[in-house]
């Protein structure tokens, strides 16, 4: 009997070695199968990930099932206990219950007894699960009888779930037939919509927590959107329904068509494999697919380049697209029969044609009256868009077939329609409501065959960790964040985006056409996408038949949808120049409004890392001064010669309200008119008490709190020092505190105030503790105590940051000397790690190079430094040698 359980490969190992052999015999039967669970579990895994096993969770369950059935036939205990008096079944549950058993996910049984638990059960538990546990498997049990079993799922929802998932393994089957039975009736007594209801209510809970998975660029592969238990949901739905057993009745029962059902298995059997890959990646259970393995998974799966597309990006893209269908297929059961919902049906024909010919409203959805309609009135396909987005009614599961069956019609003469152009205009200005036209147009294929441009960034991944969409989603997702504007409470920041948006008017459909295709140019692999982008979009709109006067301004807005950001975070914005140079770009007061807004959208559907109080405070400080330059014209020198005079005034004022004693005349006569004129006189006051405290002390440090933003001013007075800044930063990022801002000025005797925004300490209880650690370890780097570089190399060894596997390098130096009149400005394109700035900084102290502004931008794992600098002597370096000296420099230390 050994020889038909045990295989002859192992058997023939332990006899050859006579302590393994001795160790064997005398091994309990259990231990024994266990053992030999365990082999055939290593070599299936061994032949999986050679890629030789693609059915790998239905090979997995059946060893289970192998190990039960052996332990239930040779037990013991379960023969003492007489199962023809006793009887008893071993059924399983959950994933190992409908056949799904991953490499690292628990094995759910229940010991079912039919009437009563034998005291024998816990000697036979004892003898089944625990040679399990002793091999490292996360065995979860349960001992119940068929009426316990009944009464608990009744009672708690979680249960009755898992107990539709129950499959018999072994024993006898009529205790587990009776548990179905006695279950079925169980359900038929309640309200299948109540449980249906829960079952919903539980899935929208789980879409909130987990994400949608389908375009997240680190999906849960499990309980995200668009996962495996959106499957799961549809299995159970069905089972409560109609009594369903074995998934293929999902075709038969009429959930789905062959094509769908065909689709859906395509896509769970790629989702499993996955799934399984990575727990062995992972070396436990784990289901969200994180950067650190996806490099390594695409190429495991033999994923080739595509497209000017990486391996990783194609593999990204391939998993999206089916988790997408999932998802799909989950919203259209859930619509067509988990729940009904109440519509305003003023206007809207109910049951039968009316309002539109082709088009009825049923069961709270909105259908085709035939698919021969279609034939007949092609743009139909478009106008059931209109009339979701009009209503917000739901398209059935039916119409959207008929969509994706009928996308051939969508040619030329249906593109450039008017009538199919107006419903399509109507769905893209429609206000924001539960139904997503948009949305529904991209998931069932509209969007790509009415737009062919568009299909070429569905699911194009962009990989880094600062976009988390596909570039398709990105541009769905900006144009619901503009569309967010209309509501007062819901846009932001004061309502300052609800007014401009208000003050656009009829320019708004310019608007949301620019962020419908301000990234269409990603369609093609290379830099400069918003160069191609603007000429596509030009191309786009002439054929549909817009004017010029329509057209070029959302041209501009594609091309120049970066401009504003790439100012605000990479250039001085209190310059004046700064300003000067925008106004004169943008030109028109209604354009900059149109490019804030798009800008504010972008950044915000470009993911967390693209946008904070920060950076939403610098975008919204340039967007006024932008806007107050076109209003009132450039600053003349006598402006300028007004502007100080009056500062000097309100100083003044201040100054005497609050220090009496104080000569501020003395005091301003000490300050450079670029500190005057882009200081606010509350501040220039508050740095005039920095400097009284000053005396003789080394520095003296000001941490305040921004209202509103996780970000601190600190404001540093202290007496110049060469490489002053190198050292500050190098003290900063030695205490983990990130620079965001630097504004350095020098008072005329020879006093410095510096100001730096950063990041707070992380642990905000010792807040204080800490900021007197920084202002030691200043004084300490200041007086030439502190060895910075030997600190630095210390808290890197504990703070590593890895760069993103499969990631460009974001090395590159730039350096401009025609955007401002007085500085060089030097922009540093870094892939960031500790110290980064200060070893940039330290490296300009050397070149004897005064740095004046930075701006520091951090995405993740890239950051750009941008300094504003001149040389000692207090010019500009636009020395041709000398420039190209410095770009290999910092080259150097940046690499």
């Amino acid at each position: 009997s050994f020889n038909q359980i045990i295989p002859a490969a192992y058997l023939k190992s332990a006899m050859l070695n006579s302590y393994l052999w001795t160790k064997f015999i005398r091994l309990t039967m259990m231990e024994k199968l266990s053992l030999i669970l365990q082999k055939k579990r290593d070599l299936l895994v061994s032949d999986f990930i050679a890629g030789n096993v693609p059915d790998f969770t239905e090979k997995h369950t059946c060893l289970f099932d192998e190990y039960f059935c052996g332990s239930f036939e040779r037990s013991p205990i379960g023969q003492e206990m007489n199962i023809s008096k006793n009887p008893y079944a071993i059924v399983a549950l959950g994933g190992y219950g409908r056949g799904e058993q991953s490499f690292f996910s628990d094995i759910d049984i229940l010991l079912l007894f039919n009437k009563k638990i034998f005291g024998e059960a816990e000697k036979l538990i004892r003898e089944i699960f625990y040679p399990l546990w002793d091999i490292g498997l996360d065995v979860a049990h349960a001992t119940m009888t068929v009426s316990e079993s009944v009464k608990l799922a009744a009672t708690d929802f979680e249960t009755m779930i898992s107990m539709l998932d129950s499959r018999f393994v072994c024993g006898k089957s009529d205790v587990y037939f009776e548990l179905r039975e006695r279950l079925r009736i169980k359900i038929n007594s309640f309200r299948k919509e109540k449980l249906i209801s829960k079952l919903i209510d539980t899935s929208k809970a789980r879409h909130l927590r987990f994400g949608d998975s389908s375009y997240l660029l680190e999906p849960n592969l499990k309980e995200g959107q668009g996962g495996l238990r959106d499957y799961h949901a549809i299995l159970w739905v069905a089972r409560i329904r109609s009594n369903l057993v074995s998934p293929r009745e999902l075709e038969y029962n009429g959930y789905f068509s062959q094509n769908e059902f065909e689709g859906l298995t395509s896509a769970l059997k790629y989702l499993w494999e996955i799934r399984c890959r990575l727990h062995c990646m992972a070396k436990r259970k784990c289901d969200q697919l994180y950067f650190e393995y996806q490099v390594q998974m695409a190429k495991d799966l033999s994923t080739e380049n595509g497209d000017g597309k990486k391996p990783v990006e194609v593999f990204l893209g391939n998993l999206h697209s089916r988790m997408e269908f999932i998802k799909q297929l989950h919203l259209m059961v859930m619509a067509e029969i988990g729940y009904s919902r109440k519509f305003d049906l003023k206007g809207l024909f109910k049951g039968k044609p009316g309002g539109e010919k082709g088009l009825i409203f049923l069961r709270g959805m909105l259908f085709f009256s035939s698919s021969e309609v279609i034939v007949q009135e092609p743009f139909l396909l478009a106008e059931i868009f209109k009339k979701s987005s009009e209503f917000g009614v739901p398209i059935s599961a039916e119409a959207r077939r008929i969509i994706e069956d009928f996308s051939h019609l969508i040619d030329d003469d249906f593109r450039f329609n008017p009538k199919v152009i107006n419903a399509f205009e109507h769905v893209l200005t429609a206000p924001e409501s539960e139904v997503n036209g948009l949305g529904d147009m991209l998931s069932t294929g509209f969007l790509g065959s009415f737009m062919p441009e568009f299909k070429n960034i569905i699911n194009r991944i962009q990989y880094d960790q600062y976009h988390i969409y596909p570039v398709a989603r990105h541009s769905l997702h900006t144009v619901l964040a503009i569309k967010k504007f209309e509501n007062r409470k819901a846009s932001g920041y004061g309502s300052l985006y609800h007014k401009i948006y208000q003050e656009l008017s009829a320019k708004k459909e310019m608007l949301l056409w620019s962020a419908l295709l301000h990234d269409i140019g990603k369609g093609d692999h290379g830099k400069g996408h918003s160069v191609r982008g603007a000429a596509i979009a030009g191309k786009i709109l002439s054929k549909m038949g817009f004017d010029a006067e329509f057209i070029d301004p959302i041209i501009f807005l594609v091309k120049e949808h970066l401009f504003l950001i790439k100012v605000a975070t990479r250039r001085d914005v209190d310059d004046e120049e700064t300003s000067i140079l925008c106004a004169r770009k943008i030109k028109d007061i209604d354009l900059l409004k149109m490019l804030y807004l798009l800008t504010v959208a972008d950044s915000k559907s470009t993911g967390p890392n693209a946008w904070n109080d920060w950076t939403e405070a610098l975008l919204q400080d340039l967007f006024l001064k932008v806007l107050n330059q076109l209003e009132r014209g450039e600053v003349t020198d006598g402006k300028m010669v007004q502007d100080l005079e009056d500062k000097k005034k309100e100083v003044f004022s201040l100054a005497i309200e609050k220090y009496p004693s104080w000569d501020s005349e003395k005091k301003f006569e000490l300050m450079s008119p670029r500190y005057l004129l882009h200081t606010s006189s509350k501040d220039i006051v508050a740095h005039m008490g920095l400097f009284a405290k000053l005396g003789k002390d080394e520095l003296v440090l000001d941490v305040a709190k921004e209202g509103g933003a996780d970000i601190r001013t600190v404001t540093l007075c202290t007496r110049d020092k060469p490489g002053l800044f190198s050292k500050i930063s190098g003290v900063f990022a030695v205490n983990g505190l990130d620079i965001f801002d630097a504004r350095i000025y020098t008072w005329k005797n020879n006093i410095v105030l510096d100001i730096f925004r950063v990041t707070p300490p992380k642990d905000r209880i010792f807040e204080e503790r800490k900021w007197a650690r920084v202002k030691e370890n200043l004084k300490g780097a200041i007086m030439g105590r502190l060895d910075l570089e030997l600190a630095l190399k210390k808290r890197t060894s504990f703070h590593k940051r890895e760069k993103l596997p499969g990631a460009d390098s974001a090395a590159r130096v730039v350096v401009d000397n025609s955007s401002s009149s007085f500085f060089t400005i030097i922009e540093v394109f870094a892939n960031n790690f500790t110290g980064l700035l200060f070893k940039i900084t330290n490296l300009l102290y050397k070149n004897e190079l005064d740095v004046k502004v930075a701006k520091i931008s951090t995405k993740v794992d890239q950051a750009v430094d941008v300094f504003y600098v001149r040389d000692m002597d207090g010019r500009k370096i636009d020395d041709k040698k000398r420039v190209e000296n410095l770009i290999r420099d910092i080259t150097d230390v940046i690499n």
